[in-house]
C-alpha cells in the first residue's frame, strides 16, 4: 500500500498533537469538579452529538450491517471509552505533565501490534532497541514508587499506560479496516458506540445528576467534547489510513512535550528531574523507532 506523506498530512498531525496534549490540562480540570466516569460519558455525548450532525449535512448514514458494527464496538470501547475513562481516573491522582509523558508508550505498542497484523509494518531491530530504551523511559517514573510498594499513584500511571496500550490498538484496527467507510462515519459509529459502553456504567455507578461541575467545569468538559474528541476523530480516521499505523503514532512525540508544557505553564506543576529524564528517553525510543521503519 502507498501511504501519503504529505506535508499537509503532517501539518494536521501537529494540529492533532497539539490538541491532544492540550487535553490532559482539561481532563485534570474537570476530574476536579465531576467523577471521571461522568467526564468520559460527557466528552463522548457532546461528541457524538456533533459528529453525527455533521455526518447527516454531508448526506451521509451510519451503516448496519454486522462488520460495521464490530468495528464501532471495537473502536468505541478501545479508542474512547476504556482509555478516556483510564486518563480521567489517572489525573485525579497524577500531574498532566506525567499523564503526557506516559502516552508516549503508545507508538512502542502501536509498533508491536502493528507489526502483528499489518504486513506492510514490520518490526524492526530499531524497533526493538527503541523498546528497551522507551521501557527504560518507564522505570524511572514508576521505578522507585514500585519498590517501595502499591500505591495509589502507581495504579494510576499504570492506569495511563493501558489508555496509551489501547490506543495503539485503536490506531492498527483502523489501519487494518482502512476504507470501510468514510472518515465521518467511523468517528461518527465509534462515538456512538463509546458513548453506549459508558452510560450504563456512568449512571450506576457517579449519578451524574448530583454533581455541580461549575463554569470551569462545564468549560473544560465543552472543550474536551469538541475538540479532542470531536474534531479529533475526524482527523484520526483521515490521517491512519493515509499515513498507517506506525507513521501516525509518530504524534507522540508532540504529545509528552506539549502535554508536560501545558501543565507547567497553565497549572503550576513542576517538571522533576524524573519527569525530564524519562521524557528524554521515551523521545528517543520514539524516534528510534520511527527510524527504523521501511521507507524512512
Amino acid at each position: 500500500m502507498n501511504l501519503s506523506r504529505a506535508p499537509k498530512d503532517y501539518a494536521l498531525l501537529l494540529g492533532l498533537a497539539m490538541m491532544w496534549s492540550g487535553s490532559f490540562v482539561f481532563i485534570k480540570i474537570g476530574v476536579n469538579t465531576v467523577g471521571p466516569l461522568t467526564l468520559t460519558a460527557a466528552r463522548l455525548g457532546i461528541a457524538a452529538a456533533v459528529l453525527y450532525l455533521w455526518l447527516k449535512i454531508n448526506g451521509e448514514r451510519l451503516p448496519r450491517d454486522a462488520t460495521s458494527l464490530k468495528i464501532f464496538a471495537f473502536i468505541g470501547f478501545f479508542g474512547n471509552a476504556l482509555p478516556f475513562t483510564l486518563i480521567s481516573w489517572g489525573e485525579i491522582h497524577i500531574d498532566s505533565g506525567l499523564t503526557a509523558v506516559l502516552m508516549g508508550v503508545m507508538p512502542v505498542a502501536t509498533a508491536v501490534l502493528a507489526h502483528l497484523f499489518i504486513r506492510d509494518e514490520p518490526f524492526t531491530t530499531q524497533t526493538a532497541i527503541g523498546i528497551s530504551i522507551g521501557f527504560g523511559g518507564l522505570l524511572v517514573l514508576i521505578g522507585a514508587e514500585a519498590r517501595a510498594g502499591l500505591t495509589a499513584p502507581i495504579l494510576a500511571q499504570l492506569a495511563v499506560i493501558t489508555s496509551a496500550i489501547c490506543y495503539g490498538a485503536s490506531a492498527t484496527f483502523t489501519r487494518y479496516y482502512a476504507g470501510h467507510g468514510s472518515g465521518r462515519i467511523l468517528a461518527t459509529g465509534a462515538m456512538l458506540a463509546g458513548l453506549l459502553w459508558m452510560l450504563p456504567v456512568t449512571l450506576i455507578l457517579e449519578q451524574p445528576w448530583q454533581m455541580h461541575p461549575g463554569i470551569g467545569g462545564l468549560a473544560a468538559i465543552a472543550y474536551l467534547g469538541l475538540l479532542p474528541t470531536a474534531l479529533a476523530a475526524l482527523l484520526f480516521f483521515y490521517l491512519v489510513p493515509r499515513l498507517g499505523a506506525n507513521n501516525f503514532a509518530q504524534i507522540n512525540y508532540l504529545i509528552p512535550v506539549l502535554g508536560a508544557l501545558w501543565g507547567v505553564i497553565f497549572l503550576g506543576e513542576t517538571a522533576s528531574w524524573r519527569l525530564l529524564t524519562a521524557l528524554a528517553l521515551v523521545l528517543c525510543a520514539i524516534t528510534i523507532v520511527r527510524k527504523g521503519m521501511p521507507g524512512r
